[in-house]
């Protein structure tokens, strides 16, 4: 029997019960990727996370309950809180390594934790007619990120009060959808829906920011902007564009520990 040290942090806020919970493993020798689903599917968090320690870096990787993601923004935060806090709390900072991204580091700034991600590329393209349907309106534009739909609306209202038809919305082929609208008290807001890969609707979306953060920034002229994902939970970004990088920074909390019995 292998016992797998297990942590449940909110990402992305400063207090329980809001944010984005995500699950933390700790591995200390290999399990496979049937393993890891299963956790993920047992867990039934939005993203379960497994790290693994390296000679200069942790290994991770990020698995929803139906399948694993090439990139996933709060659970690497929650990954860098326990490493950062809890494992190796002398260091300012940790640097992972994923599969398809490369390397992400996350440091340390005052009470926050800064993401270093990859910027995302945009181009326009054609909504398709099934996403107008799903959604239950019409954006004003359309454009298309590496993995998701970016979605623009004219107000944070029309966001809140969007109720997608998430069953209709997971024939669309992408990823995910985000939509998006200038913020009343933020500079901008969105909400985040992935049911392709099981999540309707995703509370916080560190990774979205990578696609959010350089369209607002070339749209209001700013490189430094506070953002608000408008779900139930709801979450507080702070996002920064540095060239062809984007840095995420935000709060955390640890929800529970414990241990996972396989």
């Amino acid at each position: 029997m292998m016992i797998i040290p297990f942590y449940q942090v909110d990402a992305f806020t400063h207090g329980p019960f809001t944010g984005n919970p995500a699950a933390v493993c700790v591995l200390t020798e290999p399990v496979t990727v049937e393993t890891m689903q299963k956790i993920a599917m047992e867990n039934n968090l939005s993203e379960t996370a497994f790290i693994t320690k390296g000679k200069d870096e942790w290994l991770i990787r990020w698995f929803t309950p139906a399948a694993e993601v090439d990139l996933c923004g709060h659970a690497t935060l929650a990954s860098a809180f326990v490493v950062l806090n809890i494992l190796d709390p002398q260091s300012e900072e940790v640097r992972f390594l994923s599969r398809v991204m490369g390397h992400l580091t996350v440091r340390k700034r005052g009470d926050l934790l800064e993401l270093d991600f990859p910027v995302d590329t945009l181009s326009k393209c054609e909504l398709p007619g099934i996403m107008a349907e799903s959604l239950g309106s019409v954006p004003a534009e359309c454009l298309m990120g590496r993995t998701d739909y970016l979605l623009l609306y004219g107000s944070e209202t029309e966001i809140i009060n969007m109720k997608p038809d998430f069953r209709t919305l997971a024939g669309t082929g992408a990823r995910g959808v985000i939509v998006t609208a200038p913020g009343d008290t933020v500079d901008f807001v969105s909400r985040c829906f992935f049911p392709q890969i099981g999540i309707d609707e995703d509370p916080v979306t560190g990774s979205a920011h990578t696609t959010l953060t350089p369209f607002w920034s070339a749209r209001i002229g700013k490189k430094t902007m506070k953002a608000r994902q408008l779900s139930a939970r709801g979450g507080v970004l702070e996002c920064t564009l540095d060239g062809d990088r984007v840095h995420i920074a935000g709060s955390a909390i640890l929800y529970l520990k414990g241990e996972i019995y396989v």
